[in-house]
Formats: C-alpha cells, structure tokens, sequence
C-alpha cells in the first residue's frame, strides 16, 4: 500500500477518534444524575431529531464526503495487488463504522459519568444493607405471607436453617372436611460415609445416630437425600427436631431470606447466610443502636436515590425491638413508609446500566449494520472503479506516448 494512503487513513482514524472523543465528554457531562434514573432509563438511542442525532448526521456526512473525495482525487491513481486492496477494503470499513458511531461514544459518556456519581463499590455497598434490612421493609400486610415469612427462611444461628414436616390428621376418616395439620421442625444435618458402611443399616456408624436421639430405622425415613462422592456417601437428613415457635432467640424478621438486590458476581446463597448473620447480630447480639445506626444509613440511601420516605430511623427501630420482644402481637404498626416501588425500580433499572448497558438498542441494531456495510460497499466500490478508470487511463496515456 502506498506510504501517503497510509498516512491518509491514520490521519482520518485520528480525526474520528477526536470526534469520538468530543461526544463522550458531551454525554459525560450531559448525564442527569441517578436521580433522574427510572425503569425506561436507557443509554442513547439514535433518535433522528434531537442535537445528538441532527450533529452526528452531519457530521457522519461531512465527514464521509471530505474522506471520499480526498480518498478517490489523491490516492486511486494506482494499480495495487489483491492484498493491497483487501487492506484498503479493511480501512474504509473502519472508517466507515467510526464515523457511524459517535452515538455510542456519546453513551459511553453518560455511563462513564453514571459510575463516577454512583461508583460500583458504593454501589454494592448499598445493596447489601438493603440485603440486611430488606425483612424490616415490607408493607405490613406482607408480614402475614407464610411464603416470604416463615421458619424454613432462618439461616442463622444453629440448628437453623430448619425443614417442615407436617402432619394432617382427620377426625373423621368418612369426612374430609374436618381435620388438623401439625407441622414439626427438623434441623438440616449431613452425614458423610463411606458406601460400604452405608450398605449396612446396622453398623456402627448409623447405630451412632442414637447419640442424636434418632434411632437407625427413624433416621433412614428422615433421609431427604443421597449423593455418592468417589467411596463416600454424603446423606442430608432430618436432624433434631426443634422449636422455632419457642425459640428466645427468633422473631419474625429472622423468617425471610430474601435480598433485595443481589450483589453482581456473588453467590446469591452466601449473600442471604452473610445478611442472615448480621440481621440476627443487629437484633441480638449488639446494642441497639447498632440498628439504629442502620436505619440511618437506610434514610440517607432514600435521599440520595431521591426516594420519597416517611421513615424515622428511631421510631423504626423501636418498632423493630417492640415486635422482636413482642411475637404473638400482629406485626401491623410498623413505621417504615417509603416509596417502595421506586426504589425497586431505580435499583433494577442502574443494575442493568451497569452490567447490561446495551449500547446498541435492538430496535436498530439491524438498521445499523445494514447502514454500516451499506456505506462501506459503496464507497469502497466507487474507489476500485475510480482507481481501475484511473490507472487504465494512465496506462492508455503512456502506450499513446510511446515512440
């Protein structure tokens, strides 16, 4: 390829490039703040008429015009190789897909400025104290849903987290209708053997469960499952059986396990025993203010995603000991008004621009490529007939020239 073709193309590269970076500060500082974030937050979609798109359409346009008449004026008047010309392919398709990407950098921007407002550190560490705090923050009607709160969510302390047996009885084996259900709670043991002791109910390795108070025919009907490990069995059973309702040390809000928002690249199972544990510390093992001082930093999360919040981290975390001390009494004061719903939007919708950012929107991601390689063809097309004119009229010239 010829040196000042070579050159050429650099210098064109190095003019998108200053392009490129003249709309990523743009979208750098034209970013609206987190405040600003709902659930139809996107980065840039190409939309024909606002000033990103009308300046990136003639600008793209300027540009691919300029580039084209210096490309086939200056540099088509000679004859280049397969190899060459595959090169000189190559080069206008980059030219042609940055100078139809400004949009993107410009998104690049917005994201950019996204993370220095909210960097992803802070980020996370929202999201885990939400994780510890989320049981406190349901909507006191959701306290009386046996699927989010319930004894089979505790994960911490021993012998939780626990399995439900439960048991109906039917006073009336002709009648159905009458009828009561006793449910019994087991804590989730392992046992790890090795297969040949396992073939033999009676050894003395099963014969040890007495020391459990299971007997070696109760605990085979206790077995919840089996999982051969090279000669080894591990077996996960039914352990002692335990008391959740008697329990000094549980309350309702030890009963859910859900995260609010996960922590991106963390196993959500070591998310909810990590939370579980410090919940059951807050509550038990350190000083009140502990919590306290939690829900303070709860209230200036609302604030700095601009939630809309009633809460009073005092009066809230008074309520919290009130129906901790207090189990039998319906959970239906609780003093935790905020606007849930758009926090759990706001939340969902920033995980997404950080980790699914979507800078080409589906709707014209075919429109795109099609332009781009549209682009592409005819501008590479016109310069190989431009150049095979060019040298073949230079070649006719030098044959009529001839002696």
């Amino acid at each position: 390829m010829d040196k000042k073709l070579k050159i050429f193309l650099i210098r064109s590269a190095v003019i998108l490039s200053v392009i490129h970076l003249a709309y990523f500060i743009y979208g750098y500082f034209k970013f609206e703040g987190i405040q600003k974030v709902d659930m139809y937050t996107e980065f840039y979609r190409f939309k024909f008429y606002d000033d990103v798109s009308i300046s990136h359409f003639f600008i793209t346009g300027l540009f691919l015009f300029c580039f084209l008449v210096l490309l086939l004026r200056n540099h088509s008047k000679k004859k280049y190789n397969i190899a060459d010309k595959v090169k000189i392919g190559a080069s206008v398709l980059l030219v042609s897909f940055l100078s139809l990407t400004f949009f993107i950098s410009y998104s690049f921007g917005l994201n950019a400025k996204m993370r220095t407002e909210l960097p992803e550190k802070d980020f996370n560490k929202d999201k885990t104290l939400l994780n510890v705090l989320n049981p406190f923050l349901y909507n006191y009607t959701s306290y009386s849903s046996d699927k989010l709160f319930n004894p089979e969510n505790i994960l911490y302390p021993e012998p939780y987290p626990v399995i439900a047996e439960k048991d109906t009885t039917f006073y009336d084996p002709g009648n159905h209708e009458y009828y009561s259900v006793q449910t019994n709670y087991y804590s989730i043991d392992t046992l790890k053997i090795l297969s040949t002791s396992y073939k033999n109910i009676s050894s003395k390795i099963l014969s040890g469960m007495g020391d459990l108070g299971i007997e070696p025919e109760t605990f085979t009907k206790r077995i919840i499952s089996e999982k051969t490990i090279g000669d080894s069995t591990e077996i996960i059973f039914k352990g002692v059986e335990t008391y959740p309702e008697n329990d000094d040390e549980v309350c309702i809000f030890l009963e859910n396990k859900m995260l609010y928002s996960p922590v991106h690249k963390i196993s959500q199972t070591a998310q909810q025993y990590q939370s579980a544990v410090t919940r059951y510390k807050l509550l038990y093992k350190y000083d009140q203010d502990s919590l306290l001082h939690s829900f303070r930093n709860f209230t200036a999360l609302l604030k700095k995603y601009h939630i809309e919040s009633q809460v009073v981290p005092r009066d809230l975390n008074h309520d919290v000991f009130y129906y901790r001390d207090h189990r039998g009494e319906l959970l239906n004061g609780i003093r935790n008004t905020f606007d849930r719903d758009k926090l759990k939007d706001r939340l969902k919708t920033l995980d997404r621009l950080f980790y699914t950012p979507n800078y080409l929107h589906p709707s014209i991601r075919i429109i795109f490529m099609t332009v781009v390689l549209g682009v592409w063809l005819a501008m590479f097309l016109l310069y190989l007939i431009w150049n095979y004119m060019k040298t073949r009229n230079f070649k006719m010239s030098a044959e009529d020239n001839r002696p």
